[in-house]
């Protein structure tokens, strides 16, 4: 997106809300101390262990901006459950002068339901099958990594605001490269991508900026000095070592 501005600028958290300490999400660590998250490249990963608040965070940011809270673009509406925090009406999203022809929030935990309600709207009819922009056939006829990477080869166009919550989940080490190539193919194109990850492959992207959670806050931490990245080498290097102190025989 170089000499265009991010679609995404910050998000920051309204002045006069009331929170409930004692409530999910404001009982999290990082939500309870949210205040502004800035976006300066074109993709923003945001890392940290399990329960830190990283999805909810993203989830809030998806919902806010108009997404589906269980996946899809803009247009989907389908609810299988409501699970989804009320974060998304204690923040605030600055939208830049560039605005995005498409968007997707995907996020890992939902996929099955997003596959489902496309098949829904596809045996409908209509006058263009929704499979023409997945690859051609259901999701559902295909591996999970296959249907991922149906759905990021064949419908993401291009100057598009995409929101992934762990898309790693499905993904071989071989078809994170893949992805990696998908990704810089889309921001060459002019696309923004905030993404809640744990994998080093997907962190290593050049462009990026990390947001790592840690002690219940949000610092922007260089690709070899995430955790992340540190514990994967070293076990990568040690691993028999490492391995025996787990106990493990």
């Amino acid at each position: 997106m170089e000499g265009k501005p991010l679609h995404i600028q910050y998000v920051v958290l309204k002045d006069g809300m009331e929170k409930d300490l004692k409530r999910f999400p404001f009982n999290i660590p990082i939500i309870e101390h949210f205040k502004k998250i800035t976006f300066n490249k074109p993709v923003t990963f945001i890392i940290g262990e399990n329960g830190c608040g990283k999805s909810t965070l993203l989830e809030a940011i998806a919902v806010s901006y108009g997404f589906n809270p269980e996946g899809g673009s803009k247009n989907f509406n389908f609810k299988t459950k409501e699970t989804h925090s009320d974060l998304f009406k204690f923040i605030k999203i600055a939208k830049s002068s560039n605005k995005e022809n498409d968007g997707y929030f995907l996020r890992a935990e939902s996929f099955y339901n997003l596959a489902s309600n496309i098949d829904e709207i596809n045996n409908a009819g209509g006058r263009r099958p929704l499979y023409d922009s997945y690859g051609g056939k259901s999701l559902h006829n295909q591996s999970h990594g296959e249907s991922f990477l149906s759905l990021l080869k064949y419908r993401l166009g291009g100057n598009g605001l995409y929101i992934f919550d762990e898309p790693e989940a499905a993904l071989s080490p071989m078809k994170l490269l893949e992805l990696l190539i998908i990704i810089n193919d889309l921001v060459n194109k002019n696309s923004q991508f905030i993404i809640s990850t744990h994998s080093p492959i997907l962190m290593a992207y050049p462009k990026a900026e990390i947001y790592e959670i840690d002690s219940g806050r949000l610092k922007l931490t260089a690709f070899e000095e995430t955790k992340h990245f540190s514990i994967t080498k070293y076990f990568i290097l040690n691993y028999e070592q490492m391995i025996k102190n787990l106990g493990i025989e």
